[in-house]
């Protein structure tokens, strides 16, 4: 489990966004990027190439879930 403290200190390696945490899954809080970072046994693997890309909506739904701003309308 990643802890807050841990996540508070991460960002994305492409865009330097803040990151959430959805399941098993860090994700960028970028809203041109919406890349999607895996955990495995713990350890996220922070390789943008090894990264997914998000659906906009998919992507949308975690943001709020998060409390975080989708950029829409900005």
């Amino acid at each position: 489990m990643i802890s807050e403290e841990l996540l508070s200190i991460m960002c994305c390696p492409e865009t330097k966004a803040d990151l959430v945490l959805e399941d098993n899954f860090l994700i960028s809080t970028d809203p041109k990027t919406r890349r999607k970072y895996r955990i495995e046994n713990d350890i996220p693997v922070m390789l943008i190439d090894e990264s997914e890309i998000m659906e906009e909506k998919e992507w949308q739904k975690i943001m709020e879930k998060h409390g975080r701003s989708t950029g829409a309308g900005n």
